[in-house]
């Protein structure tokens, strides 16, 4: 018996598992991968349980994480809270951003870099957005002001 009773203690799944699953694995949105956590943490079964693990160890974006430890702690699961990551979420992603730089044109603006990693890499774009929350605009500058020097 869980703490919360909002939690439904059934053996069903939810009537729509079948999208929170592909929507929490879904690494172009990091706010659809947070609501199906949310919405996952509200059933008590075994395979939600499952996927809000999977979510908890696997997810690049802290705050989705930090969602599935809160809503499986709420189901009384045994979970260690997440760790903030440190260092590259994505391998290369100095080399990445380079090569987007240079293939716009000279003097072209921060907003213009910004909207064409958008565009190209939505996945880099999407998880340091979630990742770095208010502070990301600030880091993408600082990274593309340095990638000038280059």
């Amino acid at each position: 018996m869980t703490n919360n009773p909002d939690v439904r203690e059934i053996s069903e799944l939810p009537e729509n598992f079948k999208e929170l699953k592909r929507a929490v694995n879904r690494t172009a949105s990091w706010r659809e991968r947070l609501d199906a956590v949310n919405e996952l943490g509200d059933w008590k079964t075994p395979p939600t349980i499952k996927l809000l693990q999977n979510v908890l160890t696997s997810d690049q974006v802290f705050q989705v994480r930090e969602a599935a430890y809160l809503k499986l702690k709420q189901l009384d699961e045994d979970v260690q809270p997440p760790t903030k990551n440190k260092g590259e979420l994505f391998k290369g992603l100095n080399k990445i951003l380079l090569r987007i730089k240079k293939s716009l044109p000279k003097g072209h603006t921060f907003e213009q870099f910004k909207e064409k990693l958008q565009k190209t890499r939505l996945d880099i774009y999407d998880t340091y957005e979630g990742d770095k929350a208010t502070d990301f605009d600030s880091w993408l500058h600082e990274i593309w002001e340095s990638l000038a020097r280059r």
